[in-house]
């Protein structure tokens, strides 16, 4: 694998069939053309993902995304008010996708990233591209070039170094049913969507999913995760037992050391998420025999982590 810093290169191997690693302001995502069942058919390879795991197709405008997809007037309202951002919306597909990229599914996920490489990678190539979380299936997200150089290795062509992911967890999926339904937390909180659209469901799980992040397990940090109810909970548990091998996730006002991780001392829930899957690579790193973590409050982005944690314990 190569780590490129030419979008130029990216877009190369991307239209010769190949697999770039790209940034966006959620997590790095193994792109592809997605338009090319070949090239599709690399990433399930690449990342081991089971075939009924459907993709998300990037692309860089509204205009682009109804080339792929039928984007109704409330779709195209929301694709200008929340991007380029971590929205991802479920749109009746074209016939011009493959049905790899769609697991069979007559619809398609579509985002625009909000990242400047990846959109002027999308731009310059003329290709929507597929991109799932640019790691192994089911294992924690990346969100560094450091992350996919350590997870996939030498599957795939090159990583593109865009720095670091600001938001750090996956964009929210949303599909426009009657009543609305988020299929997938994520980087938009729910608070945001319901002002614009008004009441909304959550559908969060599926064993024959219509989006990414649907299945029960998933984002496995490589050790036994254990989740508590709070800090508190978590702290008078740990005080009780061999620290060595434990390490702490936490957020808020509590220790800490070598084998402890704070998301946000502030209590901050934007920077808690752009944090939490560094902070399980780290301490994934450091050799813990067992992370221990507790939930955060369900409210805002604190939603989505709680997601994430909890299917990361499955």
């Amino acid at each position: 694998m190569a780590l490129i810093t030419d979008s130029n290169e990216a877009v190369r191997i991307l239209k010769s069939g190949g697999l770039v690693a790209l940034p966006t302001e959620t997590v790095y995502g193994l792109g592809a053309n997605a338009l090319d069942e070949q090239a599709v058919a690399k990433v399930f390879k690449a990342k081991n993902r089971p075939s009924f795991d459907p993709l998300i197709v990037h692309v860089a405008s509204v205009d682009q995304a109804r080339l792929i997809a039928e984007v109704s007037d409330e779709a195209a309202e929301l694709f200008e008010r929340f991007s380029p951002g971590p929205l991802t919306l479920i749109l009746p597909k074209k016939q011009i996708v493959p049905d790899l990229t769609t697991s069979g599914h007559t619809t398609v996920a579509v985002r625009i990233p909000n990242h400047p490489i990846t959109l002027e990678v999308i731009r310059n190539s003329g290709l929507s591209i597929a991109a799932p979380s640019a790691n192994p299936f089911g294992y924690t997200s990346p969100t560094t070039a450091a992350h996919v150089i350590e997870q996939l290795g030498d599957r795939i062509d090159a990583v593109l170094d865009g720095g670091p992911c600001e938001v750090g967890i996956e964009s929210t999926i949303l599909e426009l049913t009657a009543t609305p339904k988020i299929l997938r937390l994520g980087g938009l909180t729910l608070e945001s969507i319901q002002e614009s659209i008004g009441n909304v469901n959550i559908e969060s799980s599926s064993s024959n999913p219509k989006a990414p992040g649907m299945l029960s397990a998933h984002y496995n940090p490589g050790v036994p995760l254990r989740l508590f109810e709070s800090l508190d909970e978590l702290l008078a548990q740990y005080n009780s037992v061999n620290k060595s091998s434990i390490g702490l996730l936490i957020m808020g006002d509590g220790p800490s050391g070598i084998n402890i991780y704070n998301l946000s001392t502030s209590e901050n829930d934007l920077e808690a998420a752009s944090r939490l899957f560094t902070g399980l690579h780290q301490l994934k790193t450091k050799g813990f025999s067992e992370i221990w973590a507790h939930y955060l409050p369900e409210k805002g982005l604190g939603r989505a982590i709680n997601d994430r944690l909890k299917r990361a314990a499955h």
